[in-house]
């Protein structure tokens, strides 16, 4: 008779005591040329991110030339004094990097990510980029080129196109904030190679750069690789620009840009308000959520759930511009789209949950159910080191302190549903949002004079 097998259990895995998550905390320091170091060591991430913040702001963009900054940032990846565009691209490739740039408000930045093995030879590349940019005239037209071809699409998307007539709406003609970030078609057809490298002469330094290292450096001598690489980087000394104030008009009204035939209309509304010095930051961080910063928000429940009107609304706040006195600036903004017949009705609604909001305030269910939200899923978001470098980026770039992050995850779950609720209140007041509409004004121009919310004025949609 055969014996049965007998099988062996082994005790089930008992779990640890869960450890306090707090936002990385980096190390400063400097090289020899001035350029600023933000390190931080994150065992386990084997892809390295790099940032560069370059003070080279878009209001520093000589007049008639706005996107002049977007093109010069663009073109680092172009060609140095060592390689040219073709090679250096096969050089990146080698390392197995990615490297971005963008310009905006704040200045241009640069993103590097490359496995830990590689970074000597990316860093090294990312340095010349930095150092001695070739700026060839076929590869700065080139670009100026790709530029062009892509304003077109831009306005051809509602979302797009109704982020630049907000933003035209609500700062003065004269302030670059006013302007697409990128420029228009007649500013970037007069960008050439010799004004792109008159701007890099005129604002690109290491005394007025800084560099975010975030990864797993075991074995790399961070100091040694930095002083052989971006150390090499010369340029004048020079201070950081001061940041201008910023102005904003938000008085309450409506501008349809007019889609004839639209089936849809793309809502933006908005209006300007303090940015993260400023001590509502954390509670207007949480009203806001609690007013439609997901699913389950208040505007989703009824103009999604219980209306049908949309796939979904947010609500959302976006640094501008910061500054250390608090003169900067945030734009405070619901963004959503509803079919073309119940434009009226849906932004009716949207009013009515502004106004039931202001009246009844929040509940301690939606406040603890954001605080979980926003503070629960903080170790998830920051798994990578490009997201953890990303923050403390913008931290330099907001002239924050280097314990910002981590300090408001502390606010928000110390914030109660009274401060959620005078903030977001506060944030959108119903007499003094700007409201962009595109779609058919033929359709919905009339309904939406009849709410009462602002003088309604149609454009064309270009």
């Amino acid at each position: 008779m055969t014996e049965l097998a007998t099988m062996e259990f082994h005790p089930m895995p008992q779990a640890g005591e869960p450890k306090p998550w707090a936002f990385p905390a980096p190390e400063r320091g400097a090289l020899g040329n001035g350029l600023t170091v933000l390190r931080c060591h994150r065992p386990g991430q084997q892809v390295v991110a790099v940032e560069v913040l370059l003070d080279a702001p878009l209001d520093a963009e000589p007049a008639g030339l706005d996107g002049v900054a977007t093109i010069m940032a663009r073109a680092f990846a172009e060609g140095t004094d060592k390689h040219s565009a073709e090679d250096f691209a096969a050089e990146l490739e080698r390392c197995g990097a990615t490297l971005d740039m963008h310009a905006d408000h704040p200045g241009v930045r640069v993103s590097l990510e490359v496995p830990a093995s590689r970074l000597p030879k990316a860093l090294g590349l990312l340095a010349d980029a930095l150092r001695a940019p070739a700026f060839a005239e076929d590869e700065v037209s080139r670009l100026v080129r790709n530029r062009l071809d892509e304003i077109p699409h831009e306005l051809a998307n509602p979302a797009r196109r109704a982020a630049k007539e907000l933003y035209k709406e609500l700062f003065p003609a004269n302030s670059r904030m006013s302007r697409p970030r990128q420029g228009t078609e007649e500013t970037v057809e007069k960008i050439d190679a010799a004004a792109v490298r008159a701007f890099y002469e005129r604002h690109v330094r290491p005394a007025t750069a800084t560099a975010v290292v975030v990864g797993d450096l075991t074995g790399i001598d961070l100091d040694a690789l930095l002083a052989e690489t971006l150390g090499a980087w010369t340029g004048s000394p020079a201070s950081p620009r001061p940041v201008p104030a910023v102005t904003a008009d938000d008085t309450g009204r409506v501008v349809i840009v007019d889609r004839p035939g639209s089936v849809q209309t793309q809502l933006l509304i908005g209006r300007t308000g303090p940015d993260r010095h400023d001590r509502v930051w954390p509670a207007q961080v949480l009203g806001t959520y609690c007013l439609g910063g997901t699913l389950t928000s208040r505007l989703d429940k009824v103009l999604r759930e219980e209306k049908g009107y949309t796939y979904g609304v947010r609500a959302f706040g976006q640094v501008l511009r910061s500054a250390p006195d608090g003169s900067g600036a945030a734009l405070l903004a619901i963004s959503g789209s509803v079919d073309t017949p119940n434009t009226g009705p849906a932004l009716q609604d949207l009013w009515q949950v502004l106004r039931t909001l202001a009246a009844g305030g929040l509940t301690d269910v939606e406040r603890d159910t954001a605080v979980q939200n926003l503070v629960g899923v903080a170790p998830l978001k920051y798994e990578t080191a490009a997201a953890v470098a990303g923050t403390l980026a913008d931290q330099v770039e907001q002239h924050l302190p280097d314990d910002f992050q981590a300090t408001l995850y502390q606010q928000l779950a110390a914030t109660g549903t009274v401060e959620a609720t005078a903030a977001a209140v506060s944030a959108f007041p119903v007499d003094r949002l700007v409201t962009v509409l595109v779609g058919d004004a033929s359709q919905i121009a009339g309904p939406v004079r009849e709410l009462g919310i602002g003088e309604v004025t149609v454009v064309g949609a270009e």
